[in-house]
């Protein structure tokens, strides 16, 4: 009994007194699953090739939903980074922490509103906000971070990456309308998409997380 007792005192001993040996277990299994669920993107007939959907982000929610928005921001990097390591970078990291920041824009609100009551409700508010923060975040940055950064690393002008979302989507004929016809709409489905799985399996799923983290 005592050793089983101090077995699971050891599994659950605190690191920096926030996240336990078994959290820290949790969000590198699914920040793993995460990283492979990136590598399977789906193009979209609204956008250019190089915005293509991925459902990453739902084990990011799922843990950030379970163990709180630090744990999501945590499994966001090690995604980010892990997707850096297999596939490398044509920015030298200013894309990857762009797509970070996007990321955590829908993580880390709905995680927070969420944590603060936690019922069906609050989930559904959360992920709505969150959507709505990576829709604006995510268009900033693209216009004025990544559509100008890859298009100085493709030795290219940013008319060309507006010129292959014309051939797309004809409604696209400048940087803005890159943005409301291209990006925003990118973002709101990846957003509405990654919600709807997330409450789908949440419940399923966070009751396993909770056993074995406690």
């Amino acid at each position: 009994m005592s050793t089983m007792m101090n077995t699971k005192q050891r599994g659950n001993e605190r690191i920096g007194g926030a996240l336990s040996v078994r959290a820290l277990t949790v969000i590198a299994m699914l920040a793993g699953l995460a990283t492979v669920l990136m590598l399977y993107e789906i193009p979209l007939w609204f956008a250019p090739y190089f915005y293509e959907l991925d459902f990453s982000e739902v084990p990011v929610l799922i843990g950030a939903f379970a163990l709180g928005p630090v744990a999501g921001i945590i499994i966001e990097a090690v995604k980010i980074l892990l997707n850096l390591v297999i596939n490398g970078t044509d920015t030298v990291g200013v894309g990857e922490f762009a797509n970070f920041l996007i990321g955590c824009s829908l993580v880390v609100p709905a995680a927070v509103i969420y944590q603060k009551k936690k019922s069906f409700q609050s989930a559904v508010i959360g992920l709505a906000t969150g959507t709505i923060i990576m829709v604006l975040i995510g268009s900033i940055l693209n216009a004025f971070v990544l559509l100008p950064v890859y298009a100085y690393f493709y030795g290219a002008p940013l008319n060309a990456l507006i010129d292959i979302g014309t051939e797309v989507n004809p409604a696209i004929q400048n940087l803005s309308t890159f943005i409301f016809y291209a990006v925003a709409p990118f973002n709101l489905l990846k957003g509405v998409l990654v919600s709807v799985i997330t409450i789908l399996l949440y419940k399923r799923l966070s009751s396993v997380i909770k056993s074995f983290t406690k």
